[in-house]
């Protein structure tokens, strides 16, 4: 199963507004870049689904608070902030599961500077932390 498909059923199992919001499927395997890139890596050998779904969930938490969602309906602002923030969770916990906690500081810090750049309204060095922390992950540069 692709990431966003296991993150959209773990919301849609949850039930509640969070699965009144989900959109159609509606993604492509392009739409999940980043999680490949990291499960391709070294670091995620063991389970490499598991590495994507973290991504994926955590960069959907992401989408949420700023960009364009590829699961949920963004038309309540309150809701998405919320969904982001739970999708921020969701990742983060089953990362720390895995026991990388290395990988867990990656991503505290991808989700810091992203709020950091969309308090400054520098949406190009969300862009950068999200390309930075991938590297990282994947194994292409040492953290």
């Amino acid at each position: 199963m692709a990431a966003l498909q296991e993150i959209r059923a773990e919301l849609a199992g949850e039930g509640g507004l969070l699965a009144d919001a989900l959109l159609d499927d509606g993604w492509s395997a392009e739409s999940e870049e980043l999680g490949a890139r990291v499960a391709a890596g070294p670091r995620a050998a063991a389970d490499p689904a598991a590495y994507a779904f973290v991504v994926e969930a955590i960069h959907e938490g992401h989408l949420l608070h700023d960009g364009r969602s590829r699961l949920l309906d963004q038309s309540d602002p309150d809701l998405a902030l919320l969904a982001g923030d739970r999708l921020y969770a969701l990742g983060l916990e089953r990362l720390a599961a895995l026991g990388d906690l290395e990988a867990v500081a990656i991503l505290a810090e991808v989700i810091s500077r992203c709020a950091q750049a969309r308090a400054e309204g520098t949406p190009q060095l969300a862009a950068e932390a999200w390309e930075d922390a991938t590297r990282q992950l994947a194994g292409d540069v040492a953290p």
